[in-house]
């Protein structure tokens, strides 16, 4: 799933729809199992997880990395995570033999993912946004997450995720 920068598509009508209609005509295209949950606005993943009614650790937790190779080299990380896990820096930095690595900044985060903090996707649509996720994210077979607002929440099947996001897969999550 790639493609346009800032995640919006023309529709038939050529309105420039956001990423969370793209998101759901590429699932509706790809025959992905899937269902959508409305709930009060929330981004923080124990509380949306309480809302939706589900354990935290069937969340996928989506945090926006950035690793320095070298002193001129910026790579950035989409990292996928269950909710319950934390993200091991030092891991994604050994895994892109970085020099250096830490969280990105909320601008540039929401730049790269399209979407605001609390909505970030476990997919990436951006061509400097790599994909990663923790093979612990696969133990449940639905993985849930805010689908680009903090109002609706998506259930995906773990397979249809692994199929349509073909995320590079390592452990990036602490004991």
């Amino acid at each position: 799933m790639s493609g346009e920068m800032d995640g919006a598509i023309a529709t038939a009508g050529g309105r420039r729809a956001g990423l969370y209609e793209r998101l759901i005509v590429d699932l509706d295209a790809a025959g992905a199992r899937y269902r959508l949950m409305d709930h009060p606005p929330e981004g923080r993943t124990e509380v949306v997880s309480s809302l939706r009614g589900h354990d935290v650790a069937q969340a996928a937790k989506c945090l926006i990395v950035m690793v320095k190779i070298g002193k001129k080299r910026t790579r950035y990380v989409l990292a996928v995570v269950p909710g319950d896990a934390r993200l091991d820096l030092e891991a994604v930095k050994e895994l892109l033999e970085g020099t250096y690595a830490a969280f990105a900044g909320r601008d540039k985060a929401e730049e790269l993912a399209g979407s605001p903090s609390g909505t970030v996707l476990p997919f990436s649509y951006h061509p400097r946004l790599e994909l990663i996720a923790d093979p612990a994210l696969l133990r449940s077979p639905e993985l849930f997450f805010n689908a680009a607002r903090l109002d609706r929440s998506i259930a995906l099947s773990t397979d249809d995720y692994l199929r349509l996001a073909d995320p590079r897969l390592a452990p990036i999550t602490t004991p």
